[in-house]
């Protein structure tokens, strides 16, 4: 039997069972040698992947890395790229990257962005996708949490699930990332996490769960510790959790370098492949021989590897490369961003007049700054600044700029011109992957890159450049990029428009400008809530402090708000939109598996708009949140006109987790919320008894 063999027999009988006889048969034809190749990453192919991509400005993953593959018996090898926020090799379409997607509350718009992105995965070579990037942002200083969909199980998953779908629709296995409990980044390689049962199922591993049942084939282990074992190296959460308890039938690889410290406890664990290359499972030839690894847990990995590769990988087709960054692409990443961004305030100054002279000013005024320049950056053709979106919309005459070394020169042209727009916020010097950012400075600072964010707010320079504007010109917009949440009510109350617009992406300029010059209605909500205080949020760790070790808590974000009794200065889920939007008369019916949630919802506005009609659960008995994610739909609502919306909820999802019988349970009855954002929704509620 060869791998052509394998596949049609599969496709006689596409069955689980089936598959695993065909793989086990498969697997029977190889050597140990060709077993133990399967298993590893190719630091040839890895090496090749990086140094080719030096002349073209890149330094990573710009042609496919590989793992595995037998010639002999026709045996695809894995081949890897990265995201998520498009594919990171050769001059990809750039997306907004996930927060600001996540903030679109439109999982459908991702399951199509997921169709684009295998696309060009394939054109490029590659059979499987490292970007489903679903950790859990606990914190805003996370430096990462732009890679990911913000801080809810729901929300995350919700949208894992349909990146994962989509992807593998097009025979491009799907790896969801960093398997757990990831959302530290300057310790990542030997924070130890600590963390009760409870909350590890019902908070840090839905997400993970939505992304299996939605059929990943592959699964990334992280680089941190749980419970003092390496993530990659953790029999709970690779076999007895994802294996024994979800069913998961595809394999396991580790985070590129360092992801493990032992090949004997790895593969005990249930681990896979090694990548980019073998440090330490190269000795597992060595260990079979000393007796401390069997025969059958070699073949158990390869078979794994076989059964994601014959799975998924014959539905794909083969792509042209013209399909790259293509037109389409392009206006999906467009709609993307545009879909994405966030306003939080306006007192009537937007959106700006076509007729009027603009002033754009700040340090990412005319910068391209798509995000981290870490694992999954994308080094797209072209990227439209913010200065050349407003320049394309209303002509280089009407639009004057200014960076903030000449905002003092530059200010009696900026006080001849209807409107400010200043873009603050951070860059990659100042979150993303971990590359060199040790600093605790929230300046700036030209020897780092990367890292956990020291300080929530946004540069010092760039809050007193607010305060000038705003006391010298009549209407100043203030434009916040970064990757999460910002404590910004130090200056909130002086601009008389704020908006969120996360890394944009490579039409990022474009999608900005359309939406403040009105092209497009804002409709972007937060994943995340934005609280009056630093420490409002859990407790966060830093390199320097006495222990490695940190307790993920229940609580955070706006569940811990609601616990606590406090109010943030934007809720989870906040978005405002140039339309104004009434909810009321909600109802919930029974379906036997889901509830159906619906609201009658007017358009109380002059134009239209979309609204993200989203759906609270709390349980009426038991130590449980206020309320919690379950559900959202956006719709477009036109002018004066009221729409009945309706919700799907899953009865599943409002199980909680019992860690004694280690089983899911329901309360007996539920209080149902629906509205515009976590605090809207308070407003219009029902109970429900299950």
């Amino acid at each position: 039997m060869n791998y052509n063999d394998a596949v049609k027999l599969y496709k006689d009988n596409p069955t689980s069972e089936n598959l695993k006889k065909i793989c086990a048969d498969l697997r029977s034809e190889l050597t140990l040698h060709e077993k133990l190749h399967m298993m590893s990453g190719n630091m040839v192919s890895f090496g090749i992947a990086c140094v080719s991509a030096i002349p073209k400005g890149g330094i990573y993953n710009n042609l496919p890395i590989l793992s595995g593959g037998v010639k002999r018996l026709g045996i695809p090898a894995v081949k890897f790229t990265d995201g998520p926020r498009g594919i990171v090799m050769k001059r990809s379409t750039c997306f907004p990257v996930s927060t600001c997607r996540a903030a679109a509350f439109d999982s459908d718009l991702e399951y199509e962005i997921g169709k684009a992105m295998a696309d060009e995965a394939v054109a490029q070579g590659a059979n499987y996708f490292a970007g489903i990037c679903i950790n859990l942002a606990r914190n805003p200083v996370w430096g990462r949490a732009q890679e990911s969909y913000g801080e809810d199980p729901y929300l995350l998953g919700r949208y894992g699930g349909a990146l994962t779908k989509a992807v593998q629709e097009k025979g491009v296995i799907a790896c969801p990332k960093h398997y757990a409990l990831n959302s530290i980044e300057n310790l990542r390689f030997s924070v130890d996490v600590k963390t009760d049962d409870k909350t590890l199922h019902e908070v840090y591993l839905p997400h993970f769960k939505k992304c299996i049942d939605a059929g990943a084939m592959s699964i990334m282990g992280a680089y941190n510790l749980y419970n003092g074992d390496h993530c990659c190296e953790s029999k709970t959460l690779l076999t007895d959790i994802l294996r024994d308890m979800w069913g998961f039938e595809g394999f396991t690889i580790t985070d590129f370098v360092f992801g493990l410290r032992s090949c004997v406890k790895a593969l005990n664990a249930g681990l896979d492949i090694e990548m980019p290359m073998t440090e330490f499972y190269y000795l597992l030839r060595l260990n079979l021989k000393m007796g401390k690894i069997k025969m059958e847990q070699i073949d158990t990995a390869v078979e794994r590897i076989l059964y994601g590769l014959i799975k998924v990988t014959p539905a794909m087709k083969p792509t042209p490369k013209s399909v790259i960054c293509c037109e389409n692409h392009k206006l999906l990443a467009r709609r993307a961003a545009q879909e994405g961004i966030v306003m939080l305030k306006n007192d009537g100054v937007l959106p700006i007049s076509k007729q009027s002279k603009v002033a754009v000013v700040g340090r990412y005024a005319d910068e391209i700054n798509v995000g981290d320049h870490g694992s999954s950056c994308v080094y797209s053709p072209y990227t439209v600044t913010p200065y050349e979106g407003f320049c394309n919309k209303l002509g280089k005459s009407n639009v004057v700029l200014s960076d903030l070394d000449n905002l003092e020169m530059n200010m009696s042209k900026i006080k001849e011109c209807d409107t400010v727009v200043i873009f603050v916020g951070s860059d990659y010097l100042q979150e993303g992957e971990n590359l060199a950012n040790m600093s605790k400075n929230d300046n700036v600072q030209e020897n780092s890159s990367g890292g956990d964010r020291y300080s929530l707010r946004i540069p010092k320079n760039e809050v007193e450049a607010i305060h000038k504007l705003c006391k010298e010109c009549d209407k100043v917009v203030v434009n916040i990029i970064g990757g999460s949440a910002y404590i910004i009510n130090e200056w909130a109350d002086e601009a008389n428009g704020i908006f969120e617009s996360f890394y944009t992406g490579m039409e990022g300029g474009n999608a900005v400008a359309a939406v403040m010059l009105g092209d497009v209605n804002p409709s972007g909500h937060l994943p995340f809530v934005m609280a009056h205080d630093e420490g409002d949020y859990p407790k966060f760790l830093y390199p320097g402090e006495k222990k490695n070790t940190i307790e993920y808590e229940y609580y955070h974000g706006y569940a811990k708000l609601d616990k606590e009794g406090k109010e943030p200065d934007y809720p989870f889920g906040f978005g405002l939109s140039y339309t104004s939007f009434d909810y009321s008369n909600i109802k919930v019916a029974d379906s036997g598996d889901t509830f159906t949630v619906t609201a009658d919802v007017k358009n109380t506005g002059s134009v239209d708009g979309k609204t993200v009609a989203q759906v609270y659960v709390g349980a009426n008995e038991g130590d449980h949140p206020v309320k919690l994610l379950k559900g959202f739909n956006k719709q477009m609502i036109k002018a004066g006109e009221k729409e009945t919306i309706d919700i799907t909820v899953e009865k599943d999802d409002l199980k909680f987790y019992n860690p004694d019988t280690k089983e899911w349970y329901l309360e007996p009855s539920y209080t149902f919320y629906c509205g515009q954002d976590a605090k809207d929704a308070m407003s219009l509620k029902t109970k429900v008894k299950i």
